[in-house]
């Protein structure tokens, strides 16, 4: 009966509109609304109970999920520092230092998830940035934009041509290879890059490429103090400990003990205070005062570095970026117990190129905040590996890896050519590949599961099947056919170009993955509609759902630079729209001409 077409199809519509306002407005993260969304089509009846769960099986999610194994496997086996090792040689000029470090974001991400690829050269550019005296932010915004536009070169550099290659074999039979997106692709991310190399990272606002190094970020020289302890001061005697106690409404971290020539630093806390040690801390201007009178201790000023204070030969301070699928987003300081769980103090946060003034006990953490933290010099990279965060210093190279970085990239290699010669399928093949990177111990078992971004496995597999009801209750016919109405009389060219646009403006907005599995479908509606190949439609789905580069949400590795380079929302734009334009003049006249209608 028609009623039931009918119901089925606003069911499905409305479930899609709940998804769209959830992932903007997002209360929830990307991979909740999407289970919601999956399970209120099962009870509405649009998938069936036995498919529910089938999206977690698909391919484009076997292939995800192996690809970010393998990256993780060439990062380990010191392949990828091989490569990153050779920056700092081309950085004289900034226009050089930019083109250097873009196209080697873009040349990773090709074979590599681009967000993986992204996190193992932040640390190599904050660092050369430091040693040039350039701007961090004039570097990472263009890295976060090659390493996207790298993506676009081959089948496993995104999720989104993962998703469009498969969707492709339920509607013609067959996937897209390896390399199909290869001319497309190439042709975006090579005048993507020239464009952000030459005139997009001047468009970069002059403030923030003023701004060198991460130090001054968090200005601490101006929040560090000394002050010894004298004979009648009430902390005499007493632990660190108790001092946080007695000193608690004030906003002050005692940092270290200098006791005659020793400086106290990691084991600070056991501490009894003795008469004439002088305390280290950490605290605002205005609140030294009080600091001061509440344990009557006497200021003195210093000649040295107040950041150099806080080291020692086994106490370091390092700066770390909170991620964005952290274990410690949107928590507070106060809860997660830095000092007790995990023994580092946290010195200061900048969010967006601010260093954070306020009681750093309540301060929440979001993806993209600097933080400065002091601990056990040992100890604190693993720390913060713990903590979900990415390190903004070079990892010394690992030594004793050898062979691995030969072995690790021959392996890849194989795969790679087992698929694209067709003798195995590219999931197949490259779970085999992931497989091998963990027999061969180049990543260790523990560490299997670290590297995959479980909230975008579960976003893929809860929308595969979200989208397919698309399919079954022929909402995507209505779609195209509205579509068509609309567009009636223009060509098909303009026709692409629309749905291109389309799908770069909900990428900017959604997740790149989540855009890909709804629009894929749509375009395949318009082709069968309008009586063409599906496969420019589908090219165009794949181009747009990656190009988001409008704002620091759209795409995790814009997120992801959003603090080290002290960007702030509306900075984005201004080269993200000017590269969008490009990239529609330049994918579809390729995308017409590679993939003729």
């Amino acid at each position: 009966a028609p009623h039931a077409m009918i119901y089925e199809q606003l069911a499905i519509f409305a479930i899609l509109a709940a998804t769209f306002v959830l992932f903007l407005w997002g209360p929830w993260r990307y991979d909740i609304v999407a289970l919601t969304a999956l399970l209120g089509a099962v009870v509405a009846g649009v998938v069936p109970f036995g498919d529910a769960f089938l999206g977690f099986g698909h391919p484009a999610v076997v292939t995800v999920a192996a690809v970010l194994v393998i990256g993780r496997a060439l990062s380990n086996s010191g392949a990828i520092d091989y490569v990153t090792q050779h920056v700092r040689l081309v950085a004289k000029s900034p226009s050089a230092h930019v083109g250097a470090l873009t196209s080697l974001a873009a040349a990773l991400s090709t074979i590599m998830n681009n967000i993986a690829a992204l996190a193992l050269l932040i640390p190599a550019a904050v660092e050369s940035a430091a040693k040039t005296k350039h701007s961090p932010a004039m570097l990472l915004m263009p890295m976060s934009f090659g390493s996207i536009l790298g993506g676009l070169v081959t089948l496993i550099g995104t999720p989104p041509n993962i998703i469009v290659a498969n969707y492709r074999n339920e509607v013609v039979g067959a996937p897209f290879g390896m390399f199909d997106f290869s001319p497309v692709g190439a042709a975006v991310a090579l005048v993507g890059v020239t464009c952000v190399v030459l005139v997009g990272w001047h468009l970069i606002p002059a403030k923030r490429r003023k701004r060198v190094s991460a130090a001054e970020l968090f200005q601490i020289e101006d929040y560090v103090t000394e002050a010894t302890v004298p004979e009648d001061s009430p902390a005499v005697g007493k632990s660190v400990r108790e001092l946080d106690e007695m000193t608690a409404k004030v906003d002050a971290l005692i940092v270290g003990v200098i006791r005659g020539d020793r400086r106290i630093l990691g084991t600070a806390r056991r501490e009894r205070i003795q008469a004439r040690d002088v305390l280290i801390f950490e605290a605002a201007p205005k609140e030294i005062d009080q600091f001061v009178s509440t344990l009557g201790l006497n200021l003195i000023g210093t000649k040295e570095s107040k950041t150099g204070l806080l080291r020692s030969d086994d106490v370091a301070v390092a700066e770390a970026v909170v991620t964005p699928r952290s274990r410690i987003e949107g928590r507070t300081v106060a809860s997660i117990r830095l000092r007790r769980s995990f023994g580092v103090n946290l010195l200061a946060v900048s969010r967006q190129g601010q260093p954070f003034r306020g009681r750093l006990r309540a301060f929440q953490f979001r993806a993209g905040d600097v933080l400065l933290l002091q601990g056990d010099a040992e100890m604190l990279p693993e720390v913060i590996s713990r903590l979900g965060c990415l390190p903004l210093a070079e990892r010394r190279l690992l030594v004793g890896k050898g062979g691995q970085a030969g072995l690790s990239v021959s392996v890849f290699a194989a795969a790679i050519a087992a698929a694209t010669l067709g003798l195995l399928s590219v999931p197949v093949a490259l779970a085999i590949a992931a497989l091998a990177m963990v027999l061969l111990n180049i990543v260790p078992v523990r560490e299997l599961y670290d590297g995959i971004d479980w909230p975008v496995i579960v976003l893929l597999g809860a929308m595969i099947p979200v989208a397919g009801a698309l399919q079954t209750t022929g909402a995507t016919g209505v779609i195209a056919e509205a579509t068509l109405e609309l567009a009636s009389g223009y060509s098909p060219v303009v026709v692409l170009t629309l749905l291109m646009i389309v799908t770069m403006t909900l990428s900017d907005v959604m997740n790149n993955a989540a855009t890909a599995v709804v629009m894929a479908p749509i375009s395949v509606g318009i082709a069968s509609q309008l009586g063409l190949n599906p496969d420019p439609f589908l090219m165009a789905v794949a181009v747009g759902a990656s190009c988001a580069f409008l704002t620091p949400i759209g795409h995790q590795n814009n997120t992801l630079i959003m603090g080290p380079g002290g960007y702030e929302f509306g900075d984005y734009w201004r080269m993200g729209l000017p590269l969008e334009i490009v990239i529609l003049l330049v994918a579809v006249p390729m995308i017409t001409w590679v993939w003729p209608f």
